[in-house]
C-alpha cells in the first residue's frame, strides 16, 4: 500500500508543478518582474512548504531530530540533486543577480547556521535573528524588482484568474503530494529502523525536496531558468532563515554532535556551486555530474555512519 501512495503522490508532485510553474511565470510577466524574482519568493517558498510544516508540527511536538536534519539534507539535495539534475537535462545559465546577492545571501545563512549549531543548540535569539534576515533580504529583492519592470507580452500570457488557479491547484497538489510521499517513505524507513536523524537527512529530506526538483525540472524545460535557479537558492534560503527561524523561535532546536559534519559539509557544497555558478555565469552538464556525485558519495557515508 505504501508503494501505491508514494507513486499517486509523485504523479501530484509532477501535475502540481507542471501548473505551478505555468501559473508563477504568468504572474511574474504580468507583474513585469523578473522569472528569477517569482523563484526565489513565491515558488521557493511554496516548494519550502512540506518542510516548513513538518518543522513546526515537530517544535510543537517538542522534537527537532527531523526537522534539522530534514533543513540540512533539503539544502544538500537542493545544490547537488535539484541543480545537479537540472543542469545535466538542460545547462543553466545563472543571472547576474543570482550571483552576487542570492548565492552569496545563502552563503552567509549557511555559514550563520554551522555557528549557531557548534553548541548543540539553535538558542531562541538566534533563531529570531534568521527571520530577521530573511526580512531584510526579502525587502530589498522585491524592492529592486519594483524599481526595474521589465517588458513582457501580455497577450501571450495566462489571464489573472487562471494563473492565480493554476499557482493555487498547483501549490496544493505539490504539497498534498509531498506529504503523501514523506509520510510512506518515513514509514518505509522506520520499519528499516533508521533513526529520526537518518530519517530526516535522507528519507525526509527527500522527500520534502521532491517539489522543488520537479518544479525546477519543468521550470527549465519551459524555458523558465530563472524559476528553476532561484527555485533552488531561494529554497535553500527559505529552509535555514524562515524553517528553522520560525521552529527555532517557537522551542529551542537541539542539534546532535553527528549534524556538525554535516553542517560543515553543507557549507562547503554551497560554496562550491556558488563557484560552479561564478565561473562563466552558467551551471553545464559536467558541474551538474559532480554535483549528483557528490551526492552519491555523501549519502553513503551518512548511512554508512548510522550503520
Amino acid at each position: 500500500m505504501e508503494y501505491f501512495l508514494l507513486a499517486a503522490g509523485l504523479f501530484l508532485l509532477i501535475k502540481g508543478a507542471d501548473f505551478f510553474v505555468d501559473g508563477a511565470s504568468s504572474i511574474a510577466a504580468r507583474l513585469r518582474v523578473p522569472s528569477l524574482i517569482i523563484g526565489l519568493t513565491v515558488v521557493s517558498f511554496g516548494t519550502s512548504a512540506p518542510e516548513a510544516a513538518i518543522g513546526i508540527s515537530e517544535s510543537i511536538g517538542g522534537g527537532s531530530g527531523i526537522s534539522v536534519g530534514n533543513v540540512i539534507g533539503s539544502n544538500l539535495f537542493n545544490l547537488l540533486i535539484v541543480i545537479g539534475i537540472t543542469a545535466l537535462a538542460i545547462p543553466l545559465r545563472a543571472e547576474s543577480d543570482v550571483i552576487k546577492r542570492d548565492m552569496p545571501v545563502n552563503l552567509f545563512a549557511t555559514g550563520a547556521l554551522a555557528v549557531a549549531v557548534i553548541d548543540g543548540i539553535v538558542k531562541r535569539y538566534e533563531a529570531a535573528l534568521f527571520l530577521a534576515a530573511l526580512a531584510v533580504y526579502l525587502f530589498f529583492v522585491i524592492k529592486k524588482a519594483l524599481r526595474n519592470p521589465i517588458d513582457t507580452d501580455d497577450g501571450a500570457r495566462l489571464s489573472w484568474l487562471l494563473s492565480s488557479i493554476c499557482v493555487a491547484g498547483g501549490l496544493t497538489a505539490v504539497v498534498v503530494g509531498g506529504d503523501v510521499v514523506v509520510d510512506n517513505a518515513k514509514a518505509i524507513a522506520a520499519k528499516l529502523g533508521m533513526s529520526d536523524t537518518l530519517i530526516g537527512l535522507t528519507v525526509v529530506a527527500l522527500g520534502t525536496s521532491l517539489p522543488e526538483l520537479v518544479t525546477s525540472l519543468v521550470a527549465a524545460k519551459k524555458g523558465e531558468a530563472g524559476i528553476a535557479v532561484g527555485n533552488a537558492v531561494g529554497s535553500c534560503l527559505f529552509n535555514i532563515l524562515f524553517i528553522l527561524g520560525m521552529t527555532g523561535v517557537i522551542a529551542p532546536l537541539r542539534v546532535e554532535s553527528g549534524l556538525l559534519t554535516d553542517v560543515s559539509f553543507l557549507a562547503i557544497v554551497t560554496l562550491l556551486v556558488y563557484l560552479f555558478a561564478a565561473k562563466g555565469r552558467k551551471i553545464g552538464r559536467i558541474e551538474g555530474a559532480i554535483c549528483i556525485a557528490l551526492y552519491a558519495i555523501y549519502t553513503a557515508f551518512i548511512i554508512f555512519r548510522a550503520y
